[in-house]
């Protein structure tokens, strides 16, 4: 992947527009009306002022301390620019907030501290410590990194963590692991090398041996060679900590025989020669930035079996902090932790390295451009995998619970993840119930398209993830090559793979499906081909037999060809009362839009059966239906006779009798707001409407797709409603997770 190039000019204009800088302070609380004001200031303010004052602990329960974490520095050591001063250093430090806020919901401001004295440092630090729940040290120069440190971890009780060291060592720590798991060697018994005796090269080196390296097979380097015991110039206390007994002097003949390579140094410390001259499967991170002590590509040219990571994106196994600090911060807040110790630390490193040994997201593939594999070139997760925010800190805060650092153990460690996987995920809340009925439901879910590997992953996760059992239509060797080349060859025992020839029931379809289609201009030879061939068709077939209990496709035809090869098994039309309903999750809110798979232009019958279709799937989701018929106009104004159908269709619902709320025609503001349905007291809703049954599924469509775009919002669906068999219908740009979410939903017979 070429490295992206970035302009002074925009870069400058990132920073600028659409407001200066990158964050702003948003309340969390109403401030609308005088009692709003009296609630959050004087006097209620006073109260949970006097009970933080008897008891400090409750600051946790009443403040945002226990989310707010400051990010401080001096600015005497920005990314790889030098000393620019503290307020050089700030873009920088807004920029960390927002990581903070970004990867772990955890809130952050970043505070510059116009001073390079220590103790002026540490003084300013530890005044501010009861406003925050953590602090995040960056970019602080070395030696001084080391001192501010430690005098804040002895001084304070909450978590001090300087990112510059210990974010780099835990990333390091993370791709160490999986590097040695791949070349088959233990961290015990491996020589390690490491150029670069700054504070993340300690730390990195710290860490390793507090995991099992032992210390003398660590050889440390810096700018005058060697640090053996005994050596003088150039060392300091942290330095000599790592001194050995050795007659080896320069890095050129340290690195004679070594298995790893860390660098956190300068471009160009390594050159071919020293790669060539190390052990077997030889480890390098080279995490110099902005460009590596040695490329990829120049270690690869002398030795082929060399696994290498670096600090920089446009590379495979970038060691990256974001992985680790938002994670560990989430974790150690979460249980009011009082520091973040080694034992965190590696925990953190080791969920890490489980994490990339796991089969990897769709989402995370789109997001790099490429398929991702455990290997040599994939010993990392990249900082865009939705998995991290529920798997790393319950690891952390695991740790501290073991290691006495909590102040506030979590009980009901299940509970803690899958809220974590909701802070982030607004589609979780939803997920989780259907999948529990799902899992309980244990359908044979069919997967019409086993030729894509996204519908083979989706498979593949539905079945290990003990939702029921996988059926995948396609040729046995197709799916075998594909799952192999995703790298899920071991996959290939585990799914059912079925077709034509090799399934002893299609002389059986062939005669139901031409019994249905023998009037409609389908000669036998026609119903063979459909029924052999077209694999939509196909499992249809299977599905009407009660050969499976679910059934997904649509991933990658149009919907509209697909539901007309769907139509030629099940009566899935508007003419039969089906429905297409898509959800939209945005900013916490639920809104279901219908009809946007089936109807191209409905009257009002078919917009009241629509609106049924959607209470029913409303329910399912464990909502409340308040159906809004919305248009351009709002109770007949302005008069058009294109919302008329919109009026009248709330009539053929009151002539039903049904149990769910329901108003209309209204435009869309009316019906989501609820001030402005107060302007409208005879209107029957008693909130913002959760479903929105539209004109036609172009104003579907648009509805949808914008939203979608231009906000942001999480797409299910559409879901396939108003039929006798569990069918859902993919859309073509559906990812693996997509998919697999509408086998959920298809399991739990929703809709």
């Amino acid at each position: 992947m070429a490295k992206q190039k970035l302009t002074r000019e925009e870069a400058l204009a990132f920073h600028l527009d659409p407001t200066p800088g990158k964050w702003e302070v948003q309340a969390t609380v109403p401030m609308t009306t005088q009692r709003d004001l009296s609630l959050a200031y004087s006097p209620g303010v006073a109260v949970p002022c006097e009970e933080i004052a008897a008891n400090p602990e409750l600051a946790y329960d009443y403040t945002n301390k226990g989310n707010l974490v400051a990010v401080i520095s001096n600015g005497t050591a920005v990314l790889g620019l030098g000393n620019l001063g503290a307020l050089g250093g700030k873009p920088v430090m807004e920029g960390k907030a927002v990581l903070f806020k970004r990867f772990a919901d955890v809130n952050s401001i970043d505070i510059e501290l116009d001073t390079e004295d220590p103790d002026e440092f540490c003084k300013a630090v530890k005044l501010m410590g009861p406003t925050f729940g953590g602090i995040n040290l960056e970019d602080i120069k070395a030696p001084e990194c080391f001192i501010i440190e430690q005098r804040l971890k002895e001084e304070m009780d909450i978590p001090v963590f300087h990112d510059d060291q210990h974010g780099t060592a835990v990333i390091c720590a993370a791709g160490l692991i999986n590097a040695l798991h791949l070349s088959g060697k233990k961290i015990e018994d491996v020589r390690i090398v490491l150029n670069g005796a700054g504070a993340a090269g300690i730390a990195c080196i710290e860490l390793l041996k507090s995991m099992g390296a032992r210390h003398d097979n660590c050889i440390v380097c810096d700018t005058k060679g060697v640090i053996y015991q005994g050596r003088t110039e150039g060392m300091n206390q942290w330095k000599s900590a790592h001194a050995i007994a050795t007659d080896l002097r320069t890095l050129e003949e340290a690195m004679k025989g070594a298995d790893v390579f860390l660098g956190v140094s300068v471009k160009g410390a390594v050159t071919q020669d020293m790669v060539a001259s190390m052990a077997d499967n030889p480890v390098i991170f080279a995490m110099a930035n902005p460009d590596p002590e040695i490329t990829p590509e120049e270690a690869h040219d002398v030795r082929v079996d060399a696994i290498v990571a670096t600090g920089r994106s446009d590379y495979p196994n970038q060691v990256n902090n974001v992985l680790g600090f938002p994670y560990l911060f989430r974790g150690a807040l979460d249980i009011n932790a009082r520091a973040i110790n080694d034992e965190m630390k590696i925990a953190c490193a080791q969920a890490l390295a489980e994490l990339a040994r796991e089969d990897v997201p769709d989402e995370v593939a789109l997001a790099y451009g490429k398929a991702l594999t455990f290997g040599r070139d994939y010993i990392i997760p990249t900082p865009f995998d939705p998995r991290l925010i529920h798997r790393i800190p319950p690891a952390v805060a695991r740790a501290g619970m073991a290691t006495g650092a909590a102040r506030r153990p979590i009980v009901d460690m299940d509970a803690y993840e899958t809220s974590l996987r909701s802070r982030m995920d607004p589609t979780a809340a939803i997920l989780r119930s259907i999948n529990a009925r799902a899992r309980a439901a244990q359908a044979r879910m069919i997967f019409a398209e086993g030729d894509d590997p996204r519908v083979l992953r989706a498979a593949v996760m539905y079945q290990r993830s003990g939702l029921g059992k996988a059926l995948v239509v396609g040729r046995d060797y197709d799916v075998k090559a594909k799952l192999e080349e995703a790298g899920l060859g071991d996959a290939v025992r585990e799914l059912e793979v079925v077709n034509a020839a090799n399934t002893r029931h299609l002389e059986t379809y062939k005669d139901f499906l031409y019994e249905r289609l023998q009037r409609k201009g389908m000669d036998r030879q026609d119903i063979h081909r459909l029924a052999a061939r077209d694999r939509h068709v196909f499992a249809g077939l299977m599905l009407a037999h009660g050969h499976g209990d679910g059934l997904i496709t649509g991933a990658t035809r149009k919907s509209a060809h697909v539901m007309q090869l769907i139509n030629h098994v099940f009566d899935a039309d508007a003419a039969n009362g089906a429905a297409g309903i898509t959800a939209l999750l945005h900013k916490g809110r639920i809104v279901l839009i219908a009809d946007t798979l089936v109807h191209e232009w409905p009257d009002e019958e078919d917009l009241a059966n629509i609106a049924e279709r959607a209470a029913d799937v409303a329910r399912h989701l464990g909502l409340d239906p308040r159906v809004a018929f919305v248009s351009f106009s709002t109770f007949g104004y302005p008069v058009s006779e294109r919302a008329e159908k919109m009026h009248k269709a709330p009539v053929v619902l009151d002539k039903r009798g049904v149990n769910f709320e329901y108003e209309g025609e209204m435009t869309v503001d009316v019906a989501l707001n609820t001030r402005a349905q107060e302007h409208y007291p005879f209107q029957r809703l008693t909130g913002p409407a959760n479903i929105l049954v539209v004109p036609a599924r172009h104003s579907a469509s648009i509805s949808v797709k914008l939203m979608q775009e231009m906000a942001g919002a999480t797409v299910i669906g559409p879901i396939l409603a108003g039929i006798d068999n569990s069918i859902q219908i993919c859309s073509t740009n559906s990812t693996a997770s997509d998919i697999l979410n509408m086998a959920v939903l298809a399991a739990c017979k929703v809709g």
